[in-house]
């Protein structure tokens, strides 16, 4: 068993990212570097603008959470510290791939400073990776059950589909949040004993889990032209392009994400989708990398001068 699941972890990326290269390959192959530059000339100042300032918010949010995660765990650290460390652990994995070690290791030479053990790094960890996965699920199956007909005509998601996936997505949720309520006993496994979070603080994975995806959501779907796909149907794409380019252990579910998408909205004018998967990385994983980058450089420069 541990031999085809070693196996199958280094095939299926593999295969998954193969499969991403031929669904881009045959949705933007005709597609001129015209076409993607008059799309992009086409987003104004405004839209621009909004991107960046969604971006900062998404990363603000996170920083929350990993707040209320470390709080969860015993943890008192500085707010300052906690935005500093999530934005690198978030900025970092992102774009590098491996999420939860990744994130754990930056987390830990983070926190290690305030006292914070390796168990505390990694419960704050899972409770971040919990909200996002809690927060997809609620949003995405929301709006697939409000799309209308007629914006589900602008996608490859049927109604029947949609409103099967979205009631699941919505149940599942909920369900978390109800067992966070009701089980206070510990689960063991692994050898190890897992409490889940409070009801309050199952609320709060929930909440902000939402309007985090919500935001990042919003950074691509604002790069669309008006009247391309309205957003509640656009968040029920997204989030099986995002669950797709996580499950491919991609770095940033590069290609993936993209190819999912592009196979979900094919209504949509590939140039301009093409401009907005660019503007999309660019302002949620490129930029945000180059800044944490420098900073964990400055950072670690300070270190070994004090």
């Amino acid at each position: 068993m541990n031999r085809a699941t070693h196996i199958a972890l280094r095939v299926v990326p593999v295969v998954m990212l193969a499969a991403a290269a031929w669904v881009l390959w045959r949705e933007f192959h005709k597609l001129s570097l015209e076409a993607v530059s008059h799309a992009i000339a086409g987003w104004g100042v405004v839209a621009v603008g909004l991107a960046l300032v969604l971006s900062a918010a998404s990363f603000v949010l996170m920083a929350v959470i990993e707040w209320v995660g470390l709080r969860w765990t015993g943890a008192r650290v500085p707010l300052r510290t906690v935005a500093l460390g999530s934005f690198l652990a978030n900025a970092i994995a992102h774009a590098v791939g491996a999420n939860l070690l990744t994130s754990s290791a930056i987390r830990a030479r983070t926190y290690d400073r305030h006292g914070v053990s390796l168990t505390q790094v990694a419960g704050a960890t899972v409770f971040a990776a919990a909200s996002f996965g809690v927060g997809l699920a609620a949003l995405s199956g929301a709006g697939l059950l409000l799309a209308t007909r007629a914006e589900l005509d602008a996608t490859a998601i049927t109604p029947l589909v949609a409103r099967w996936l979205g009631g699941v997505l919505v149940t599942g949720a909920l369900a978390y949040v109800a067992l966070c309520a009701l089980r206070r006993r510990p689960f063991t496994a692994f050898g190890r004993s897992v409490t889940l979070p409070d009801v309050w603080d199952a609320l709060a994975q929930l909440v902000l889990g939402v309007v985090d995806n919500g935001i990042a959501a919003a950074i691509l779907w604002i790069l669309l032209p008006d009247g391309g796909v309205g957003y509640a149907t656009f968040v029920g794409a997204y989030a099986v392009a995002c669950i797709a380019g996580l499950a491919s252990s991609v770095p940033g579910g590069a290609g993936v994400f993209e190819s999912a998408m592009a196979a979900l909205l094919p209504g949509v004018d590939a140039a301009v989708l093409a401009a907005a998967f660019l503007g999309y990385r660019l302002a949620f994983y490129i930029l945000p990398l180059i800044i944490a980058a420098a900073a964990l450089a400055i950072d670690a420069i300070r270190h070994r001068r004090h």
